[in-house]
């Protein structure tokens, strides 16, 4: 078999056989095939697609190019979630203590950020002190112990995907539902979890923007997982606006702790419920309301043991950014906020990263001071802009032209739940 076969049988439109499949991801993972070759089968695959069976069997070629994770017995049902991200998408930080604290216990093994959208542990990383990187015998005890770990994932996990993931990066082949699906689920299922929810966004901040092609991503995915024996369950949710109210790492640490506090935005706190209502269903837990342990207090000290457990100080004060500029509004009327253009305002502030290996600033991002949707006055502050470097100020304003509106009228805002995919 050569790369030469497999390309140019996808390439003509054709199936690519089991064969195919894991010898191509076997071979590229030890470096007998060249990027350039895998380059041209992903264009093959983002231009002529794969059936469904061929996107499973592309999945377990990807999960078998490493280990698969085991935690042993730890005393609790394990259940993951992943989000497709988004600007402000700071939900895995209230979502992992809480369910834990609902008795389930969270292996949430996440990534950085690149462009505008956050990363998980860039903003752990705000808090002094935490650290990303864990053995497997850490992350396992932390289960047992915790019941909740964010931490960074393995370099021993589906490493076919590391390799394929940084080259479709560079060769315009991100957009192929069958390797972004593949990607999300190989890891996954991989890492060794009973159940996962998937939080698939929606809109101009989000990577699918539209419902049609996010409901076609979430369908794959749950396909993927219910064929591998991992319960799966999508969520369709809005990213037309931000969510929430702070978009950057020690800024949505913040916010995170308002919502473990019992307080903070509406629709963080809703999603975050939704979220691990999802999760405890899939883990077989009854009778056990996430919105009430919220409101209780219990996932806030949940979040404190999680934070310790990783090095970090909970109590330690977040850092805040040198430079904080008011944006006001140009006239009076309904303020409505764009999610992407927030999120890149956000990324030139030094929030986020253009190359993987680029530092990020942890007081950097944009905080919206009021809340789409409401009624603001000429000259009304509306949002900041945080950075230690203000000379990104004039090209984050550049970023909100078009993206911070005013109108007479209000914009009816998406509902933030739109759809359930179950298998």
């Amino acid at each position: 078999m050569t790369a030469i076969d497999v390309i140019t049988a996808k390439r003509d439109g054709g199936r690519l056989t089991d064969d195919q499949i894991d010898w191509v991801l076997a071979a590229y993972t030890r470096g007998d095939v060249a990027d350039e070759q895998m380059a041209a089968l992903a264009m093959a695959i983002l231009l002529n697609g794969m059936e469904p069976d061929e996107i499973s069997r592309w999945t377990q070629a990807m999960i078998d190019s490493g280990e698969v994770l085991s935690f042993g017995d730890i005393g609790r049902p394990l259940v993951d979630k992943h989000s497709t991200g988004g600007v402000g998408d700071k939900i895995t930080l209230p979502l992992a203590p809480l369910v834990a604290a609902c008795g389930a216990a969270v292996p949430q093994l996440s990534g950085r950020g690149l462009g505008h959208t956050g990363g998980t542990l860039d903003k752990l990383e705000s808090i002094r002190g935490w650290r990303a990187s864990l053995s497997l015998e850490e992350i396992a005890a932390q289960l047992a112990d915790v019941g909740a770990v964010v931490c960074a994932t393995t370099p021993t996990l589906a490493p076919a995907d590391r390799k394929l993931y940084a080259l479709r990066d560079v060769t315009g082949t991100v957009e192929s539902i069958p390797l972004i699906a593949s990607s999300i689920m190989s890891k996954k299922i991989a890492e060794g979890t009973g159940g996962l929810v998937l939080d698939v966004k929606v809109g101009s901040g989000a990577f699918m923007k539209t419902p049609e092609r996010a409901r076609e991503l979430a369908a794959t995915m749950v396909r993927i997982g219910t064929a591998h024996g991992l319960a799966t369950t999508a969520l369709l949710t809005d990213m037309s606006v931000p969510l929430g109210r702070a978009v950057g790492n020690a800024l949505e640490v913040a916010e995170s702790v308002e919502v473990l506090r019992g307080g903070g935005p509406a629709d963080v706190v809703a999603l975050t419920v939704a979220l691990a209502r999802e999760m405890l269903t899939l883990a077989g837990i009854a009778g056990v309301d996430p919105a009430q342990v919220l409101a209780s207090g219990a996932a806030y000290a949940v979040w404190e043991r999680m934070i310790a457990a990783q090095g970090g100080d909970p109590s330690a004060a977040l850092p805040v950014a040198s430079h904080v500029e008011p944006v006001v509004a140009e006239r009076a009327g309904v303020v409505g906020f764009d999610a992407l253009a927030v999120g890149v305002a956000a990324w030139r502030l030094g929030a986020g990263r253009a190359r993987k290996e680029d530092a990020v600033q942890a007081g950097a991002g944009v905080l919206l001071l009021v809340e789409p949707g409401e009624k603001v006055e000429a000259g009304q502050p509306v949002l900041e802009l945080h950075t230690d470097t203000p000379d990104a100020v004039a090209g984050a304003r550049a970023a909100l032209e078009g993206g911070l509106t005013v109108a007479d009228e209000p914009r009816p805002r998406p509902e933030l739940l739109l759809d359930t995919i179950r298998a």
